[in-house]
């Protein structure tokens, strides 16, 4: 068997799509997208797949994805990793496929017979949280994820501080003493900014605070972990075991890789076994498309410390299509309490609608995160 095609494909709202061919008719997906830099990521997805693996053997996983991540002499960085993650997810489903096996029972068999799964609930200037909340506690959700705060300066005074804790006090009271919310802090402030923003939201019992600082200042980690019960989380902008390392030993309690960004299943997979020995649980970043969602649910089943799983159904961010737009069988994608049941079909589990993709390709709009500004002119963390 030998890699015949790899296409591409920008479809709305915001996501890239690849589909690897082989020359006796399997076919494998993957979604190789970074937010903001789909067409480079694009670019590169050609690049590798021209220089890798076309006539190559798709069965030889771990060799392309080490030929493809190590064979140039600068490696690293979102766009090549984000290039190889959807690359190694089409792999691996292509796998599946000849093996007539899920991919989690290639890497060892389900730990689990269904996921826990959260919802997002407001956007990037969060209001209303309340009855957002509820709105999924009566959908069926057990979990939510808000982002802490709009604009942040890097030291919050007062008034910002009782936003923060005035948001996580209404999600509270809409879920109850039993259910969860996460808090993203989108690194909006500093390391003592967050420490400050941290401590008025302990009394609200947050499963989590995400990226309380940004990855750069991972080092700083520490301070933030040390000085409070809140568990914090952080990943979606780490792109490696070697990235997430000293995370994990800054104390973190969660690591979010995300599957379309971090190498795709195959490094993910190690990520998470790196976290375990620092007994830390995963919880796969995910406010994308259905290949995306399909990659992470596969190493969610097949993870003994996997926690929960973000999911992008009904986000702020999907205008103009939604996930499920793309799925011939939507049924893999059904909550039940919350949870999303383990996918019995072979390679990733969810059948692509190819006829709706190629009619969507092209009709995506360059999608790019707003720049935040400052009240005095200077650049401020979106």
């Amino acid at each position: 068997m030998k890699i015949t095609r790899v296409e591409t494909f920008a479809v709305p709202p915001r996501w890239l799509f690849c589909r690897i061919e082989t020359d006796d008719g399997l076919v494998g997906w993957g979604e190789p997208v970074l937010e903001g830099r789909a067409d480079t990521v694009r670019t590169a997805v050609h690049e590798l797949a021209g220089q890798f693996l076309m006539g190559a053997d798709p069965l030889r996983i771990e060799d392309h994805w080490q030929v493809m991540s190590k064979g140039s002499f600068y490696r690293g960085g979102p766009v090549l990793s984000s290039a190889v993650a959807g690359l190694d997810q089409a792999l691996w489903d292509l796998a599946g496929k000849a093996y007539g096996a899920p991919v989690h029972q290639l890497l060892g068999g389900p730990v689990r017979e269904r996921a826990r799964a959260y919802c997002w609930v407001g956007g990037d200037e969060p209001a209303a949280v309340g009855e957002q909340v509820a709105a999924q506690r009566e959908a069926g959700f057990t979990a939510v994820k808000m982002n802490g705060s709009g604009r942040m300066d890097r030291l919050p005074n007062v008034a910002e501080l009782r936003q923060v804790a005035a948001r996580a006090e209404a999600a509270r009271e809409a879920l109850g003493p039993e259910g969860d919310f996460a808090v993203d802090f989108h690194g909006r402030f500093s390391a003592a900014g967050a420490r400050r923003a941290i401590e008025v939201l302990e009394p609200y019992g947050p499963m989590f605070v995400e990226e309380p600082v940004l990855p750069e200042y991972t080092a700083l980690l520490r301070e933030v972990t040390a000085g409070t019960t809140v568990p914090i989380a952080t990943g979606e902008r780490l792109f490696s075991r070697t990235e997430v390392l000293p995370a994990l030993q800054a104390g973190v309690a969660v690591l979010q890789p995300d599957l379309s960004h971090a190498g795709g299943i195959s490094e993910a997979r190690r990520i998470a076994s790196l976290a375990e020995t620092f007994d830390v649980a995963i919880a796969p970043h995910c406010p994308l498309g259905p290949l995306a969602l399909a990659a992470s649910l596969q190493l969610a089943f097949c993870t003994p410390n996997f926690l929960i799983q973000e999911q992008s159904i009904g986000i702020h961010y999907n205008t103009g299509a939604e996930l499920l737009d793309y799925v011939a069988d939507p049924e893999v994608f059904r909550f039940h309490e919350g949870h999303l049941a383990r996918p019995t079909e072979p390679g990733l589990g969810v059948r692509i609608d190819e006829k709706a993709v190629r009619e969507a390709d092209g009709r995506a709009e360059s999608w790019h995160n707003p720049v935040w500004r400052h009240p005095d002119g200077s650049f401020a963390e979106w």
